[in-house]
């Protein structure tokens, strides 16, 4: 009988990062290969990928990696992964020209990349693999079945549950799901983000009702309206409303434009020409027009901020303005949302911003996930995706579905969930994981002791020692010369620069006198004993960085 591994390198108890793994006896499933962006404590962090020392280790055992979606929390880190392991990747028609561009844009070539229809049957690795149609905030959406002769293993995806949804691309199909549950599931994996909110998700993830009041109460004026660009189910919202005012529209991000470009390539939504205004013909001082401002996390906020400072490049702010916020404030967005708003009322500005609890985000609520477990009828259930109190709550949406505790497995990133005769054997074996920090180029990937010192300097500030000495003698020729930022105002600490300059000079004289002279040596007993000066002096701990130039 088979051996079933299924594990996480991502997105347990915490907001994105996601990746699973499941093994079938040697084969290996990747599903998922997003991003997170940091906290505010993670100072010049751009943003995190998950771990992949363990599939670097067993790359010849990766028979695929699945897309479900072009979200960045799902897609993001695939190029850092591919560049590393070169396995095929499966996933959708929109999502596959999405992944080419990507790619492209890191000068990966020769990627292989298979289109697989929403619902599709193949043969990967051996090992049989089903996708089900999922409606999603993507078009293309769906989730994944893999087969062992212990049953399915079953991920659904990022979805909500809309029998209003008419669009094809977006449409879900509940008799694919219930086909799979006859056939037997050992393990359902579901996402957790929403699982606290009650009912169902729709019809309240649609945002038309909610601004068509504001699209009449500025007849004739110009309409900013900002979304995440990769909320396409909303974007075409947008643009629909637009449409029925017979206003024009102006495309602010050549992103969205791109993305539209590739819905309009596979006839799956056409903005109509006469509408749109482009770049070229685009001008500040036009009426009646719709910008819509799109972007990814906080870009998103910081653009609307530089179009109210009048900072940006192609619209200015006006207080006849409307502006509408039709994507709600996400899980580290806050503050430059919050500047956002700040800097529009300072102009004068009059602002709609539609909350989290009005229009919910198309992720599962408790009803939609109570419907998964209906339909799929596992053995087993997982949550994943999300922060710790969202897999416990859904992991209770079980419970009071008559699942015994023994056959719901809450996991930790790396912990492994083993399975033979149909039986969960143990979740004892551990990967140890760390997280990868980018700063702007993956082999510049961030540690632990340079956020330290990103941390020192933000707060206690720096102070550098300069020295110069006799190459051959040690003898001190010049200096020191003391400069800080950060920590002490130079005029009103005199005496501080001095004792800190005296304390450079006794630690290089002493060690020439004990004949154990030595540049680093010497340069790291006097960042300790400035150190401890300053704290008793100041209170605060600089970042102190003595330098010692031997001139020959």
């Amino acid at each position: 009988m088979d051996q079933v591994r299924i594990f996480a390198l991502g997105g347990l108890d915490e907001d994105g990062k996601n990746m699973l793994v499941v093994e079938v006896n040697d084969a290996i499933f990747v599903i998922e290969a997003g991003l997170k962006y940091p906290d505010t404590g993670q100072l010049g962090v751009e943003f995190i990928i998950p771990d992949f020392s363990y599939l670097v280790e067993n790359k010849d055992r990766v028979k695929g990696i699945f897309i479900t979606h072009a979200h960045d929390d799902v897609v993001a880190a695939l190029p850092y992964l591919i560049k590393q392991i070169n396995a095929p990747i499966y996933t959708g028609a929109l999502t596959a020209h999405i992944i080419h561009d990507i790619l492209k844009k890191e000068g990966i070539k020769n990627a292989k990349i298979h289109r697989l229809k929403r619902c599709s049957k193949q043969m990967i690795g051996g090992v049989k693999v089903r996708t089900f149609p999922m409606t999603h905030a993507f078009p293309d959406n769906f989730g994944i079945a893999i087969n062992t002769d212990q049953g399915y293993i079953v991920y659904t995806g990022e979805f909500i549950i809309d029998y209003d949804m008419l669009q094809d691309e977006f449409l879900c199909d509940l008799n694919e799901l219930s086909d799979i549950g006859k056939k037997g599931v050992l393990c359902l994996l579901c996402e957790s983000q929403a699982a606290d909110r009650q009912g169902h998700t729709a019809p309240k993830h649609r945002i038309t009702s909610l601004i068509e009041p504001i699209f009449e109460q500025s007849e004739g004026k110009r309409i900013l309206i900002s979304s995440y660009a990769q909320s396409l189910f909303r974007i075409i919202e947008i643009i629909e409303l637009t449409k029925k005012y017979n206003r024009k529209i102006y495309f602010h991000d050549k992103g969205i434009r791109d993305l539209l470009k590739h819905l309009e390539s596979m006839k799956y939504y056409i903005v109509p020409k006469d509408m749109e205004v482009s770049e070229k013909d685009f001008r500040d001082d036009m009426e009646d027009v719709v910008v819509l401002i799109s972007g990814n996390g906080k870009n998103l906020f910081r653009t609307m901020t530089n179009i109210a400072n009048h900072e940006d490049r192609h619209v200015s702010f006006r207080t006849s303005d409307t502006i509408i916020v039709a994507s709600p404030i996400v899980s580290g967005t806050e503050l430059d949302a919050n500047n956002m708003e700040n800097e529009i009322y300072k102009e004068g500005g009059k602002i709609y911003t539609l909350d989290s609890k009005t229009v919910l985000s198309m992720h599962p609520s408790s009803e939609d996930l109570k419907m998964m477990l209906y339909l799929f009828q596992p053995k087993y259930y997982i949550p994943v995706k999300g922060e710790y109190r969202h897999l416990y709550v859904n992991a209770n949406l079980a419970l009071k579905m008559g699942y015994s505790p023994d056959r719901i497995l809450i996991l930790e990133n790396g912990q492994i969930a083993t399975f033979t005769g149909k039986i969960l054997q143990n979740v004892s074996e551990h990967l140890e994981l760390e997280d990868t920090m980018i700063d702007g180029k993956e082999n510049w990937d961030v540690t632990g002791v340079v956020l330290k010192d990103r941390e020192v300097l933000s707060t206690d500030g720096v102070m550098i020692i300069g020295v110069g000495v006799n190459h051959k003698t040690k003898e001190i020729s010049n200096g020191p010369d003391v400069q800080t930022r950060g920590l002490i105002y130079l005029k009103d600490a005199d005496y501080i620069i001095k004792e800190v300059g005296n304390i450079m000079e006794n630690c290089i004289e002493k060690a020439v006198v004990e004949n154990r002279y030595d540049n680093l040596t010497v340069r790291g007993e006097a960042r300790d004993k400035i150190t401890k000066y300053l704290l008793k002096e100041t209170g605060k701990r600089p970042m102190v960085l003595p330098v010692i130039m031997e001139i020959n």
